[in-house]
Parts: structure tokens; C-alpha cells; sequence
């Protein structure tokens, strides 16, 4: 079968089984009376991110290390490169938030992490601890940040937020309101299970075609990981941003971004490292997690000159994600 077809098909199911299974779990919690605060930073804002986990961790538990280290990779850099470089094209983007400089900075910190953790170990159970009590940590600081309510919004908060903006039936501002007793609760069991099974077969998909991809291309996993399955993993995000860019909603589209990267590396690679441990690929740990690295403290620089990422700033991230293809992507 042609890869393409796989991947594609791959990535249809990633994003349809990974919103029912949103719509689910977010409808069982109503219904149970947790708090939309917590649904926000849990459920949708890791729920969100579920394409990149699967993939991940397919093609961990199928000895491709390339394509499970490169889609959380190639997910940050395409998430601040192209999909912020396109939003600030479509809408200038102003970081006021003092909040979200902070997680800026979070950005940062996870990225060199991550890249220091390549220089001495493999993606194991150890760092995956590590990283996942990070994720809890943070997310835990956002939910005390909301209930203060002081200096804006978190990164955490916005990423559930652009998830909203986009999607109906879920909590919040024009969600459809969801139905009573237990047809209501079977109903919501039914997209919890039906998305579980999607984003499962849909990641055995994206994985086995991206292999075969590489193969017929004659090119490296991690080459594949870090744009094909990394680009497509984060279209969700890449939708969310750019609508809330038309909307002239500058913080919801940065937090989106900011949020999804800071997910990716505590979240994503904590997971695949509890559930898969895999070995980090040398060129990555040689180049790539340090490209991540310098891109993250591009955007900070940004962030915390108070400069304006506007047209021009968007045309010169679109730019360097232009150029990083050329350098890693083999002629």
C-alpha cells in the first residue's frame, strides 16, 4: 500500500478519534461535577495533544526511536516556526501577557532539558518520571494562577481555550448542552471508547506508513519523524492558532503554541519514556534538540523585548522553518 495513503489515513483518525475522545471525557467530567478550570488543564489540554502521544509512542513500542523523538521535536519547532510565523502573518501578535512570558520561559527550560537529557541518557523510565511530575507541577501552578486570577491567563489555560474557540460540544462559552441521565452518560462513555480506538489504529497507521515512507524514500525515520509526522501531528494546533489569530485573539493563539510545546516535552516524551523507554537518535541529540532549544529563545527574546511579532517577524519564522527543512531534508 502506497505510505502516503497510511500516513494520511493515519492522521484523519489521529484527529477525529482525538477529538471524540475530548468530547468524551470532557462530557463525563460535567457530569460529575469537576470543575471547568480542571477540565481545561487536564482533560482538553492534554486531551489535545493526544495525536502526538500516540504516534509517539507507536513508534516507540515499534523500535523506530526517529520518528518517537522527532515528532516531539519537530512538534515545537513547527509549532513556533510555522504555525506562529502563519498566525502572525494572518494577524499580528502582541505578548503583553506577563503570564505568558512566564511560561515563555517554561518553553525554554523544558527545551534545554530535553536537550541536556540527550547528552547523558536515553528517553527512560527515569526521565519520564521526571518529566511527567513536571507536567503535574505545572499543571497545578496554572490552576493556582487561574483560581488568583492575577497577570493574565497561563499558556495552559489559552491551549484549552483555542481548543473552544474552534470545536462545539465542549465545555464553555456555545457549548451544545449535553444530554441528560443515562443516555447522556452512554453516549459519552461511547466517544471516550470510539476515540480511544481511532487514535490507536490511527497511530499504527501514521507509524507504519512514515516507516515505510523512509524506506521508500530512502531517507532517515528521523528525518520523517521530525517533519511528516511531526507536521501532521500538530495540525490541530496549527487550526486552533489560526483561528483565534482571525479572531484577534493574539494571547489565546500564543498560548495555544506555548502550551502545546510545553505539553509536548513534559507530557509527550514523559509518557512514551514510562510507557516505551527509547534510546535519543545522536543527530538529534547533536543538532536538532539544540535547534529547538535556540528557536525557543528566539520567541523569548520577542517575548520579553516587548517586540511585535507581526508580518515581518512571521515571514522570518516561516523563513528559518524553510531553511531547516533545506538543511536536514537530504537533496
Amino acid at each position: 500500500m502506497d505510505p502516503w495513503f497510511l500516513v494520511l489515513g493515519g492522521l484523519v483518525l489521529l484527529a477525529v478519534g482525538g477529538e471524540f475522545l475530548v468530547r468524551g471525557a470532557v462530557q463525563l467530567a460535567e457530569r460529575l461535577g469537576v470543575s471547568p478550570l480542571v477540565i481545561g488543564l487536564t482533560l482538553v489540554g492534554f486531551g489535545t495533544s493526544m495525536p502526538e502521544l500516540v504516534a509517539s509512542v507507536q513508534a516507540s513500542l515499534a523500535g523506530s526511536p526517529g520518528i518517537a523523538v522527532g515528532n516531539v521535536v519537530g512538534s515545537n519547532l513547527a509549532n513556533i516556526l510555522l504555525i506562529l510565523g502563519i498566525s502572525a502573518l494572518m494577524s499580528p501578535i502582541m505578548v503583553g501577557s506577563r503570564a505568558l512570558k512566564r511560561d515563555g520561559v517554561l518553553v525554554v527550560a523544558t527545551a534545554l532539558l530535553f536537550a541536556l537529557v540527550g547528552l547523558t541518557m536515553d528517553l527512560g523510565r527515569v526521565v519520564g518520571v521526571v518529566f511527567v511530575a513536571g507536567l503535574v507541577g505545572y499543571i497545578v501552578y496554572a490552576w493556582r494562577q487561574e483560581r488568583v486570577g492575577a497577570d493574565g491567563h497561563t499558556a495552559a489555560f489559552e491551549k484549552a481555550e483555542a481548543f473552544e474557540g474552534v470545536h462545539t460540544g465542549v465545555h464553555g462559552a456555545g457549548a451544545a448542552a449535553p444530554e441528560a441521565g443515562m443516555r447522556g452518560m452512554l453516549v459519552s462513555i461511547a466517544l471516550v471508547l470510539g476515540g480511544l480506538v481511532l487514535v490507536v489504529a490511527g497511530g499504527r497507521l501514521l507509524v507504519d506508513g512514515a516507516i515505510e515512507l523512509a524506506r521508500t524514500l530512502g531517507i532517515s525515520e528521523s528525518v520523517i519523524g521530525l517533519t511528516v509526522v511531526a507536521v501532521g501531528t500538530s495540525m490541530p494546533e496549527l487550526v486552533t492558532s489560526v483561528v483565534a489569530a482571525i479572531r484577534r485573539q493574539a494571547d489565546v493563539a500564543l498560548g495555544n503554541i506555548l502550551g502545546s510545546n510545553i505539553y509536548n516535552v513534559l507530557g509527550i516524551a514523559g509518557v512514551t519514556g514510562l510507557i516505551a523507554p527509547t534510546a535519543m537518535p545522536p543527530e538529534m541529540v547533536r543538532f536538532d534538540n539544540w535547534v529547538m532549544v535556540g528557536v525557543s529563545v528566539l520567541f523569548l527574546f520577542f517575548a520579553w523585548t516587548g517586540m511585535r511579532i507581526g508580518r515581518r517577524e512571521g515571514g522570518v519564522l516561516l523563513a528559518g522553518y524553510g531553511a531547516y527543512l533545506w538543511v536536514i531534508w537530504p537533496l
